[in-house]
């Protein structure tokens, strides 16, 4: 009784596959995966804006990308703020690339792996989200009367972050539901 147990476990086990063990070929969707990664962790480090201020005959130029951006709000003692934006541009992109990389290369059951991917597909259309979010805060918090603000390279490649995310996001959704 017993070893037929085991025996069931074992071949349960066996039966659940991961989408890389399904598509073994299919090398596009791990590059996809660290190329949006890439080009994330590139994208926080870049400048979003420039900030110049001018009050009488002192002018002040600052570069802030999303990591200035929440250090700068750390130091300004703006901690809710700091953790918000965060958590919604540097933790939670962070997670789903790590949960896009877990569905592709994990075994999961089908009914888990589905599950996750629902998840996935409910948040990540709140991604462009963060986009907007870097920028009204960084803005809102620095921004003077006498200010002007130029978007920076940042912003685009963020954007482009986000946009590969998703996009990295729907292909692995489908071949989920392709499964041959």
């Amino acid at each position: 009784m017993l070893d037929s147990r085991l025996l069931a476990v074992v071949v349960q086990a066996h039966m659940k596959k991961s989408l890389r063990d399904i598509y073994p070929r299919h090398l596009e969707v791990p590059l996809l995966i660290i190329l949006s990664l890439g080009v994330f962790l590139t994208a926080l480090c870049l400048p979003l804006m420039t900030v110049e201020k001018t009050l009488l005959w002192k002018h002040w130029r600052n570069n802030y990308s999303v990591l200035t951006g929440v250090t700068g709000l750390f130091d300004q003692k703006d901690y809710v703020l700091a953790a918000l934006l965060c958590f919604f541009s540097i933790v939670f992109p962070f997670v789903k690339f790590v949960a896009l990389a877990v569905v592709w290369a994990v075994r999961l059951p089908g009914n888990d792996r589905q599950k996750l991917l629902q998840w996935l597909g409910i948040l990540g259309k709140w991604s462009m989200l963060d986009v907007l979010v870097v920028a009204m805060l960084v803005v809102l918090v620095k921004i003077g009367p006498l200010a002007r603000v130029e978007p920076r390279t940042g912003v685009y490649v963020f954007a482009l972050a986000i946009l590969l995310s998703m996009l990295t996001t729907m292909y692995i959704d489908y071949l989920a539901k392709r499964k041959r």
